[in-house]
């Protein structure tokens, strides 16, 4: 059989050489969070042949290998008809680094009859990328120019069976070879079609589809050590001691609802040492024990037994359950030498991400605060990171968007390009410094120094330099040690980029004059114009102010008809808009404006999408089905995905809108959509998909402005820094 190569050029992806993240196992299914069918499956059969599906997709069944689910195939193959079915890959963000793949993998489970009318198998790859494709970006495989290998029968590579068995197609039996970390994006999907033909139906299950080497490391030899179980109003929470096996697949929890018998209800990757029991109900006695499985598919011995009881909770218990959730990302979460926050979990393990990291440090004085942590605790963090963040790449003061957190080097996680600073990166993360160094004001020597490295590094930054030329009204985004200002992107409002020019005018060493937040950020310049109406596709807001009115709701500045809900967020996590009023608004006002016209928007649903209303709204920036994307209340810019921080980081604005939006969530959707970390970062029930991520942009403000709502602590703090006040009262002057 000729073998197709693929170490090509055009298909290689940006080079990874020098990384040393754990890999990922290449999966393209090992469990649905939603029951019904499986997003990323397609069908489509011709009569007299027919294959079960649901909206062309494969169904799920409860019958599984790996707990709680796999694909079901139900199908006819008849003489003069033809089915197809495949399974693809599902990309998540930054999930770069894989084994090595010499073997399609999977978990069967096939009917006495049916072993003779089992399909033909073949992997759909990319043969060369189309005009404009970048695979680096997740995008619908769909999309692509894609080939097909070499079909081969399954039946050739399973035994007569009553149960699960497993199957490794070797890739030299599909025609292939050449495939790893650079370009094995490129295989999009697993691909089954119809083969004997006998006019009968059969069904068989497919799990842990995937590809894998041919050679795996052994596996665990203990059972793990429960640590903790906690119930909840409706779901109980279990976590255990992590393990060093390089051979782990994954853990395996068990459930009783007698303390007796035991069953599998699902599994966690070795990233995760903890598990989220969404049992539905409150008042719920249950049992769990935990198992490690490795690669070699044996299991350890089951760990001892630890029960909880799900229980009623207040409003209030509501809020702090989700705020100590939600904080654990960036607790538990954390890249372990910096103790910074990483982009997203899973994702790329030892790149942490500047701005979220900011986030995470004001989520961190929230579990201080809260008792979620210890102050002890909280110091130790704070000791960590602040140490880390001195030794780190910096350009004229600014942090690169992605660092690796062993290193402290820049990580080139958007490209050659951003190779430097990013002023609006390190401005989300200085909000939580600043906030930092008001917390920790004991008189001891170890808050002494962290307020005295946050005072350093604060000073040190040179916002005036990234005028680019001493006569700009603009400060830019990103500036390159060697490209210098090759990105070009001037910072222009109304976006979530506000506080970059609030810290530069508040800088006590490199600061701007205050007039740049006219001539800046709220620019009248063509320039300015032309930037706004070219994102907001409207002329509406694109002289910064607006004026207009949506949905009965007064809006005086934001471009189209505000935005995404990340612009009344990301910069009043720490800068208490209640304080911050200019020329044209006042921006508590000007923000619940904003959420309000979200709100609404969803309630009036103009694109017909399933689950939207006063409980389920709040379009804003999250993970998507292929790709990362900014969702807004116009119907160009929304396509039904919901992602919960929206609403609730935006509890502030609209207190009564958001409690009802964490009830829904939670109580009607918290089975697919909470988590060991609070909430998932998007779903749309519409199309049946829900994220597989924690987003470091999206679980920190949930935390942060709850807080607000609840307390003010985290305004309370940023604003009593002596430099915020000052910068303020220059804004005041001039306005």
């Amino acid at each position: 059989m000729k073998k197709l190569s693929v170490i090509c050029a055009a298909l290689m992806l940006p080079s990874l050489a020098g990384a040393v993240e754990k890999p990922y196992d290449y999966v393209f299914f090992d469990n649905s969070r939603m029951p019904g069918n499986y997003f990323y499956s397609r069908t489509d059969y011709r009569s007299p042949s027919f294959l079960k599906n649901s909206s062309s997709r494969l169904p799920v069944s409860d019958m599984c290998f790996s707990p709680g689910n796999s694909l079901e195939l139900t199908y006819v193959s008849a003489k003069g008809g033809a089915w197809t079915a495949e399974v693809q890959y599902a990309p998540v963000r930054g999930n770069d680094f894989f084994r090595k793949p010499e073997v399609l993998s999977m978990n069967v489970l096939i009917g006495d009859d049916a072993t003779g009318t089992l399909p033909d198998v073949a992997l759909r790859y990319a043969a060369l990328p189309p005009a404009g494709y970048d695979f680096t970006v997740e995008r619908d495989p769909v999309k692509a120019d894609t080939v097909l290998t070499a079909y081969v029968s399954l039946s050739d590579y399973v035994r007569p069976s009553s149960g699960w068995q497993h199957v490794a197609i070797p890739f030299s039996d599909l025609g292939l070879e050449g495939f790893d970390d650079s370009n094995i994006k490129s295989i999009v999907a697993v691909s089954l079609r119809q083969s004997t033909a006998d006019g009968k139906q059969h069904t068989i299950y497919i799990d842990d589809l995937e590809l894998l080497p041919s050679e795996l490391p052994s596996g665990p030899v203990a059972a793990p050590f429960i640590k903790d179980a906690k119930g909840y109003e409706r779901h109980i929470d279990i976590c255990w001691n992590a393990t060093a096996s390089d051979g782990l697949k994954y853990y395996k929890i068990y459930r009783s609802t007698d303390g007796i018998n035991f069953e599998p209800i699902g599994i966690s990757r070795p990233w995760m040492h903890r598990y989220t029991d969404y049992i539905g109900k409150t008042g719920q006695r249950a049992w769990y024990r935990v198992s490690e499985v490795g690669y070699d598919q044996k299991e350890s011995p089951l760990s001892e037994t630890a029960e909880a009881t799900t229980r009623p909770m207040t409003d209030d218990g509501l809020l702090d359950m989700v705020q100590e959730a939600q904080f654990r990302y960036y607790w538990d979460g954390a890249e372990p030498t910096s103790g910074l926050a990483r982009e997203n979990i899973p994702g790329r393990g030892d790149m942490i991400a500047a701005g979220a990291s900011g986030f995470g440090m004001m989520a961190t004085i929230v579990g201080v605060d809260r008792g979620f942590i210890t102050r002890e605790e909280g110091v130790e963090r704070f000791l960590k990171i602040t140490s880390f963040l001195e030794r780190a790449d910096r350009f004229h003061g600014a942090y690169a968007h992605f660092m690796d957190g062993t290193t402290g080097k820049v990580e080139l996680f958007f490209g050659g390009k951003d190779n430097g600073a990013d002023l609006v990166e390190t401005s989300f993360m200085f909000q939580g410094l600043l906030a930092a160094r008001q917390y920790f004001d004991g008189d001891n020597q170890d808050e002494t120094l962290i307020r005295n490295r946050i005072d350093r590094l604060w000073k040190e930054i040179e916002w005036s330099w990234f005028k680019q030329t001493a006569d700009s009204p603009y400060l830019y985004w990103h500036w390159s040690p060697d490209q210098e200002w090759i990105i070009h992107h001037p910072l222009i409002g109304w976006n979530e980029t506000m506080i970059t020019y609030m810290l530069a005018i508040m800088s006590p060493t490199y600061g701007v004059a205050p007039e740049m937040y006219y001539s800046g950020w709220a620019s009248q310049q063509k320039l300015a114009h032309d930037y706004r109406a070219g994102w907001g596709m409207t002329e509406d807001g694109s002289a910064y102010t607006n004026g207009n009115t949506y949905y009965g709701i007064k809006l005086d500045v934001g471009v189209s008809n505000g935005g995404p809900l990340f612009f009344t967020h990301y910069s009043f996590l720490g800068l208490d808009p209640h304080k911050v009023t200019d020329r044209y608004t006042n921006y508590f006002d000007n923000n619940r404006n904003i959420a309000l016209i979200n709100h609404r928007y969803c309630m009036q649903n103009p694109g017909k999408y399933a689950g939207y209303g006063y409980d389920c709204w709040g379009l804003t920036a999250s993970d998507d089905a292929w790709e990362y994307h900014a969702r807004e209340p116009q119907p160009y810019h929304d396509n039904g995905t919901m992602a919960p921080t929206g609403a609730l980081a935006s509890f502030p604005y609209t207190p009564e809108e958001s409690m009802a939006a964490l009830k829904n969530y939670y109580r009607n959707y918290g089975s697919f959509l909470w988590g060991e970390y609070g909430f998932l970062d998007a779903f749309n029930v519409s199309t049946n998909w829900v994220s597989p991520l924690y987003m470091g942009l999206n679980q920190g403000p949930v935390v942060v402005m709850i807080e607000n709502y609840r307390t003010g602590l985290i305004w309370n703090l940023f604003m009593s820094h002596p430099d915020v006040q000052r910068g303020l009262k220059a804004l005041d002057a001039i306005r």
